[in-house]
């Protein structure tokens, strides 16, 4: 099925490469995705999207273009519906949002209702172009909050945020029941997401005081003391690996010993990780020339989080 996506703003790349894990991106635009979905149910999961729609049809930007697509449409409901639009930053089409929802009410056929419609008809505006769908769904993105950090049983500073821990199990393209290795763990927030989803898991960590933690957060899991560059697990073992490296600056390795351990832990998640899978593997520097002596680099994307610190993501294969 053809669908069209409101993406997040948080990043310019990340939400077209997180549709990969649920189809196949047909086009984008500024904050826009068309893409098509075997089973469009499997877009819940997505951390970086904020509306899922059926994709009815694109226009020039342009208000008279756009009546014209609604009028080719033919739209008939029986069931009370509003139109919605947004116009992203880049866009070239004149006048305000409520023209172009005007245009939505006049043009369908149905009863109209602001307050409680049981259908939305919206339309997005990027760049030179318009992009009409029907919403299918909302993503919850409270569920995220829900599962902050601060919430769980066992909290540590410094732990990487929901979206991003699921953008990044999403980037792996793990499926339902498949198994999700961290080898760097910490308190198991991206073990967290994957188990949401409803795969196995397992990590490791070297800190003691992580695993404990990260027993009473993910009580089902399979969790272990243990130095990923040499994990107790069998070659093949993992259908997607996923871990946020450590960062000198948070554990006592320095220098050379840092350049170390990149290469023998990714060398290690190679091991591990079955043929022709993705291990998506963060970084506070860029170790790309370190990576391609063990992997194919798929994706890279740079995150800034504060002045001190960008976050560097590698989808590896």
């Amino acid at each position: 099925m053809r669908l069209l996506f409101e993406l997040s703003g948080e990043h310019p790349d990340l939400p077209f490469s997180e549709l990969e894990c649920v189809g196949r991106v047909l086009e984008q635009a500024t904050q826009v995705a068309i893409a098509e979905i075997p089973d469009p149910k499997t877009t819940e999961r997505l951390a970086l999207t904020h509306t899922v729609m059926e994709y009815l049809g694109s226009c020039p930007a342009d208000l008279e273009a756009f009546a014209g697509l609604l009028e080719d449409l033919a739209i008939h409901t029986d069931r009370p519906f509003a139109g919605r639009a947004k116009k992203m930053h880049d866009s070239t089409i004149p006048g305000k949002q409520l023209d172009l929802e005007r245009l939505i009410g006049t043009k369908i056929e149905g009863p109209v209702s602001l307050t409680a419609p049981q259908e939305t008809y919206r339309v997005l505006c990027a760049g030179n172009r318009c992009f009409f769908g029907r919403v299918i769904t909302t993503i919850d993105r409270g569920s995220f909050e829900y599962r902050n950090p601060m919430r769980r049983a066992f909290f540590h500073p410094g732990v990487m945020l929901p979206i991003l821990a699921r953008t990044l199990v999403n980037l792996s393209q793990a499926q339902k029941n498949d198994t999700v290795l961290d080898p760097f763990c910490g308190t198991g927030g991206v073990l967290l997401e994957a188990e949401t989803l409803g795969m196995r898991t397992c990590g490791f960590d070297m800190d003691q005081a992580m695993i404990v933690g990260a027993r009473e957060n993910l009580p089902d899991a399979e969790l272990g003391i243990a130095d990923a560059t040499a994990l107790p697990l069998r070659d093949a073992f993992a259908d997607a690996v996923v871990t946020d490296l450590p960062y000198g600056q948070s554990v006592c390795i320095r220098g050379d010993n840092m350049e170390r351990l990149y290469h023998q832990s990714l060398k290690e998640i190679r091991r591990v990780l079955k043929q022709d899978h993705r291990a998506v593997v963060v970084t506070h520097k860029d170790i790309r020339e370190i990576a391609a002596e063990y992997f194919d680099i798929s994706d890279f994307f740079s995150q800034r989080v504060h002045k001190s610190l960008t976050r560097r993501i590698m989808v590896l294969t």
